[in-house]
């Protein structure tokens, strides 16, 4: 079966992450694996695009109730109605994650996957116990697939 990857971050983050985040999701379709993430801009957004330029599959866990709200790189959106509530499916839903910066939404991603036992790699983001620490995305992408087959 495919790996799920989640990347998770921010909606309004400088440049210089947007680039790590489709360059994080390049490399997650390179590898055959399925990118699932917020399905809104920013981080979400960039990743799902660099998925997309690899002929990936994205999948977007919207928080709001109308597929229309999803970027347009999304392949499969799935509305909760949920709000943040969301981030409990995007955390559960995905076999491992990768953080590209972020807020507190993404915090709470995080949170709730190292509660569940999940893989937690991150670039420019929360110093948290469990999250293993990457450089850029190609070493985050490196470790993840590491952390899966481990």
């Amino acid at each position: 079966m495919k790996k799920i990857i989640a990347v998770i971050g921010g909606r309004r983050v400088e440049k210089a992450l947007l680039l790590e985040a489709e360059t994080v999701g390049r490399l997650i379709a390179r590898r055959g694996a399925t990118l699932v993430c917020g399905g809104l801009g920013g981080v979400m957004e960039a990743a799902s695009k660099g998925a997309k330029s690899e002929g990936g599959l994205t999948v977007g866990i919207l928080p709001q109730n109308d597929s229309k709200e999803a970027n347009e790189y999304i392949d499969i959106p799935i509305v909760t109605g949920l709000g943040i509530g969301r981030n409990v499916i995007i955390a559960r839903t995905a076999d491992a994650l990768i953080a590209v910066g972020g807020e507190y939404g993404t915090l709470s991603e995080i949170a709730f996957a190292l509660q569940v036992g999940k893989s937690v790699v991150g670039v420019r983001t929360w110093d948290v116990k469990g999250v293993v620490i990457a450089e850029n995305a190609v070493d985050a992408v490196n470790k993840i697939f590491e952390l899966l087959e481990s």
